[in-house]
């Protein structure tokens, strides 16, 4: 510790315009700060712990070889520190935040969602999803109706989902939850599109179905782009199951939903 820290001090502080900035924030005194900088004392645990937090990093990687210590945080040099005092919940969604690519902004508008229907087997569900910006995060909407089981009632049943978009490593993770009721958590994994236009994006979704068993499931997914301004109502419309033969499932959709099927709560390649 003693032999890396001050210097590793040092390359965090340069996230901020000054020490005195650095220790009005985490209410440590200057000099003992100095000391600390110049590695003529080590913090007590305390102050370790709370210099760790306000900085994002965890108290071994304060402590690695300066070089290696770059290397690990030089993805985060041109982004906020996390706060103090920070939720470990909190602390992980930043993290992330703090990896994802920029380019997840160039993905934000409106999408149908395609995938197979995970609690009405031999249907394809449509739903309209929203990806927008919020509070410094890249979050999404997504709203999907279930039409009624009853014979000849013209009757929906109605789930809004919020989530939020990571960009890691040239793949697209999307996690929400079903807002109405809180109990259900569904994640997507897309493989953004590099063309220079986005046109649809395929990938994988993983959920429960809404059936009484709740049996995990895994669907192949397609996000078709509608753009970055639309009328709502008029996308709003299309949202509903569609049998899997449907015409209004063109045959490109059909034959990207088609690679995999829903076996037992569990998928295969077709």
């Amino acid at each position: 510790m003693r032999e890396f820290f001050p210097a590793n001090l040092q390359q965090l502080c340069r996230h901020y315009r000054s020490i005195a900035e650095v220790c009005r924030k985490l209410e440590i005194n200057r000099g003992q700060f100095n000391k600390y900088l110049s590695g003529h004392s080590l913090p007590a645990a305390s102050n370790l712990k709370r210099i760790c937090d306000f900085f994002g990093v965890e108290e071994y990687e304060i402590a690695l070889p300066t070089d290696q210590f770059i290397n690990l945080i030089g993805g985060r040099t041109s982004r906020l520190p996390l706060s103090m005092g920070m939720t470990a919940p909190r602390r992980a969604m930043e993290h992330l935040q703090q990896r994802t690519s920029p380019q997840v902004r160039a993905l934000t508008g409106y999408y149908h969602e395609y995938y197979y229907a995970m609690s009405d087997p031999g249907y394809i569900m449509c739903s309209l999803v929203h990806i927008h910006e919020k509070d410094g995060y890249v979050v999404y909407d997504r709203n999907e109706r279930l039409q009624s089981n009853i014979p000849g009632v013209e009757d929906f049943e109605f789930y809004r989902y919020k989530g939020i978009v990571y960009y890691l490593q040239d793949r697209l993770f999307l996690i929400d939850y079903e807002s109405l009721t809180s109990n259900e958590i569904s994640q997507t994994i897309l493989i953004p599109s590099f063309k220079s236009r986005i046109t649809r994006l395929n990938g994988l979704k993983m959920g429960v179905s809404k059936c009484d068993h709740r049996a995990p499931v895994c669907s192949r997914v397609v996000w078709d782009f509608l753009g970055a301004d639309i009328n709502r109502d008029s996308a709003y419309r299309r949202v509903r199951l569609y049998r899997v033969d449907a015409e209004e499932i063109d045959d490109d959709l059909k034959a990207r939903l088609s690679q995999t099927q829903i076996v037992d709560g569990l998928f295969q390649i077709a």
